[in-house]
């Protein structure tokens, strides 16, 4: 989410969500941002200050990932969008997982 702009395409009168005017799915759950299917080289390119104290996935403050900046809502941007964990590439705009985000944030989801 940090240099490129993230945007579903309109389909069967589906709304478009823009990640970077959100940032919901990012600051969700501490629960959520977890290792599991990327190998060592992927988790080796994350930076050690984004990587939770037991290795398990993203070093969250509270609910919200640590390479996640800007306001929720208003404008965010992912610190590590190009080598983001693969939990991260699995939640796309619109789908279930990104409207929960959005409903526990107060956000519109239709």
């Amino acid at each position: 989410m940090a240099a490129r702009d993230i945007r579903s395409s309109k389909q069967d009168d589906q709304p478009v969500f823009d990640c970077q005017s959100c940032g919901a799915c990012c600051s969700y759950s501490a629960e959520w941002p977890r290792f599991s299917t990327e190998d060592d080289a992927q988790l080796d390119r994350i930076p050690e200050k984004f990587v939770s104290a037991d290795l398990s996935g993203m070093r969250c403050e509270g609910v919200r990932c640590s390479a996640l900046t800007g306001e929720i809502g208003k404008h965010t941007a992912c610190g590590i969008y190009e080598i983001r964990p693969d939990v991260c590439h699995a939640c796309m705009p619109g789908g279930d997982d990104c409207l929960m985000a959005r409903k526990a944030h107060g956000m519109p989801t239709i």
